[in-house]
Parts: C-alpha cells; sequence; structure tokens
C-alpha cells in the first residue's frame, strides 16, 4: 500500500490560490490576515487533515516548548509519581513533555537523548540507567546549551541541577530502627556501588553497621539490579549462610517483594525470625502479607521542583551560574515486616 502524502501548507495555499506565509500566519491567528482568510485556511487544513509541522517550527522559533524525560522504567510508582507531577507544573507554563524510558539500559538511554536533541526538546529531565557508566551523552546535552536536570539518579561530575532525596541519611534511619527492634546481624542488597545514589545507601549502611558495633561481613553486602527476580536470587543467597542475617534491608521495594516471596517459600516468619526493610513505599508494600516497611521518596515534590528548576532556566535572562542541588529528607514508613516491637 502506498504512504499517503502528508498535507503541507502549500498545498492548502495552492487550493486557495495564496502563498504559503499567508496561510501560516492564518494558522496562527496572526492580526494581520483577515477573519475570512483565516476562517478559509482553517476550514481547508481541517478538511485535508493537516498536521503542523513541530520540528519545522521548533527549528524557526528556536524554541518548541517540549522538554524529553527520561526515567529507568514506567511501570514504577515513583517514577510515574514524579513525571505526574512535573508535568501538572510544566502544562500551566505552557510545556508539554516527552517520555521515554531506558530500561535500565545504557543504549536505550543514549538512543532517547540522541531522538530528544533531534526533536529539538527545550531541556531534558532525567533519571539514569543502572548501565549508565560513560557520561559523555550528557555532556552532550549540555554542549547544546540546553538545560538538564537530573533527578533521583545523577552523577556529581555531571554539575549540574540535581533533585533527590538524602539516601545516606535514609540508610542510618533504616539500620537505626532495625537495632531499636534488637536486630544484630543485618543484611543489604543494594543496586550497583557504580550509581551514585545506590553508593551512598551503602555507605550509609556500611556507617551505621559499624556505629552500633555490629558485624559488617562481605557476605552479608550485596549488589543487584533490584527487580523482583534478583530479590529472590540474593535472598536465596542469604539463606545459604551458615550464620543467616536478623534483618535483610533491601534497596528497591521490587526487590524485597521478591525476597518476601522467598521468605514465605521458606516458611521462615518475617519479621520474627528475619525483618525486611524495602526502600521506595511503592503501593504494593502496604497491600502485602506482612505489609513491608520502605522508605516514602516524595516523589510528588521531586517532579515539582525538577520542573521548577527547569522554568527557572527558561526564564532566566542570561544562563544560570548557579546550580540547584536539592536534597529532601526521606521518611521511613514502619510496617510489620520489620516491627518486632508489635509482636511482644
Amino acid at each position: 500500500m502506498a504512504n499517503k502524502k502528508k498535507t503541507t501548507l502549500k498545498d492548502i495555499a495552492n487550493i486557495l490560490k495564496i502563498s504559503t506565509a499567508a496561510v501560516s500566519k492564518a494558522l496562527q491567528d496572526d492580526s494581520r490576515i483577515s477573519a475570512k482568510t483565516k476562517d478559509a485556511v482553517k476550514k481547508v487544513a481541517k478538511e485535508l487533515n493537516y498536521q503542523p509541522n513541530h520540528l519545522a517550527s521548533a527549528l524557526r522559533k528556536g524554541k518548541s516548548n517540549l522538554v524529553g524525560v527520561i526515567v529507568p522504567r514506567t511501570n514504577s510508582n515513583f517514577f510515574s509519581s514524579v513525571v505526574q507531577s512535573m508535568e501538572e507544573v510544566l502544562n500551566k507554563d505552557g510545556y508539554n513533555i516527552i517520555i521515554t524510558q531506558s530500561n535500565e539500559s545504557y543504549k536505550k538511554e543514549c538512543d532517547s537523548i540522541d531522538s530528544l536533541l533531534f526533536t529539538q526538546v527545550d531541556g531534558i529531565i532525567a533519571s539514569m540507567a543502572n548501565e549508565t557508566v560513560d557520561l559523555n551523552y550528557y555532556e552532550k546535552i549540555k554542549s547544546r546549551g540546553i538545560p538538564l536536570i537530573l533527578f533521583d539518579r545523577g552523577e556529581n561530575d555531571l554539575n549540574v541541577d540535581y533533585i533527590g532525596i538524602d539516601d545516606y541519611a535514609s540508610s542510618h534511619m533504616i539500620v537505626e530502627h532495625l537495632v531499636e527492634q534488637g536486630c544484630e546481624r543485618i543484611a543489604h542488597i543494594g543496586g550497583y556501588q557504580r550509581t551514585r545514589i545506590f553508593n551512598n545507601r551503602i555507605r550509609g549502611y556500611k556507617d551505621a553497621i559499624k556505629k552500633h558495633g555490629l558485624p559488617l561481613d562481605a557476605e552479608l553486602l550485596l549488589e543487584g539490579s533490584l527487580t523482583q527476580e534478583d530479590g529472590r536470587l540474593k535472598m536465596e543467597q542469604l539463606l545459604t549462610l551458615e550464620n543467616r542475617p536478623d534483618a535483610v534491608y533491601i534497596a528497591g521495594d521490587y526487590a524485597a517483594l521478591g525476597a518476601l516471596q522467598v521468605l514465605k517459600e521458606h516458611k521462615i516468619d518475617v519479621p520474627k525470625e528475619i525483618a525486611l526493610v524495602g526502600f521506595g513505599n511503592e503501593p504494593f508494600t502496604a497491600m502485602v502479607s506482612p505489609p513491608i516497611s520502605s522508605v516514602e521518596q516524595h516523589s510528588t515534590q521531586i517532579g515539582k521542583l525538577a520542573a521548577q528548576t527547569f522554568l527557572e532556566h527558561m526564564k532566566a535572562s542570561e544562563v544560570k551560574q548557579t546550580l540547584n542541588k536539592k536534597i529532601l529528607g526521606a521518611e521511613l514508613i514502619v510496617r510489620d515486616s520489620s516491627n518486632k516491637k508489635s509482636l511482644s
């Protein structure tokens, strides 16, 4: 089947016997074009199903009113909530967003950046993929002179605006809670240390463990992708230890869900035998049995602040020299999976 030819401004102009410039101005409600001509142009445009070429328009104006958003995945309540909040703020200022997901793949992230730059977005707001180590593609965004704002996951080396929570303090808070519950051998299933937020969570865990004089055994500290399946695998690994943990802090709720499934399959009492804490406060954490303790990351606030930071760049009369580094305090939502004291 032959491709249907896309209607152009010239097609409309030929039918009405006027210039393409007049058609363009009429579609933009230019005051220099008569109401009669505007009506005629809009009528023909509708009949021919004319669709504006936003890319060409962006090239002409130097502004597209589009913001690119890159997230590791869209099936996470945290990321979807961030995007929703971001969009609400940006829409009020006349901006629309283009959402891409990396699926934690460095290659897909690079492809997304190329596509967004080709689309002439006015800025990019991103959370990095787990696989990302090479920052050249993010440097490419900076070299174009458009705003780059990172949230949740970002690298200090890029020297750009960043919005997130205090991951180091969050780990301290979790370990303190588990110690208060009487736990003495606390394991940590974290993300890859090469990612800043997971590195900070691991550092916070280690320092809190040392503070309380608890064992910091290499076998108790595992890294992974933090998927549900990864949580299952890592939990199985911990259960093979001769001296297994009495608590596990997991840096992602999906992995925590997988770990909980394994504990239940092995008929291990949670939290009596092994306490469990996740991270992210996904909706399902309150619905499973037992409900999983987790860290609330304030996704709505992060999305709002990221959008506002972008708008500050766009409204500034010159390139901003001062960077926004907004670090929010996190909150531990204590539920039955770690609340040992509620059993006594």
